[in-house]
């Protein structure tokens, strides 16, 4: 069975839940350092994320733009 895609807002609610946890005080160094492992994946593919994102729009907008052009 193919695994879930999680979504970008999954990710974010994800990464709130760590923050949370590790500024409760009572979390073991071990733990934190698991949390702040996983926090710091999550991070990097909400980034991407964003980045892929932001390259998307660029390309439409350049295209919007490029059509707008031509119209006239």
């Amino acid at each position: 069975m193919a695994k879930k895609k999680e979504t970008y807002e999954s990710k974010v609610l994800k990464l709130e839940e760590i923050l949370l946890e590790m500024e409760n005080r009572e979390v073991t160094l071990e733990e934190a350092i698991c949390k702040y492992e996983e926090g710091m994946k999550l991070y990097s593919d909400l980034y991407k994320t964003l980045q892929e994102a932001e390259g998307k729009i660029k390309i439409l907008t350049d295209k919007g733009e490029e059509d707008f052009h031509q119209e006239d």
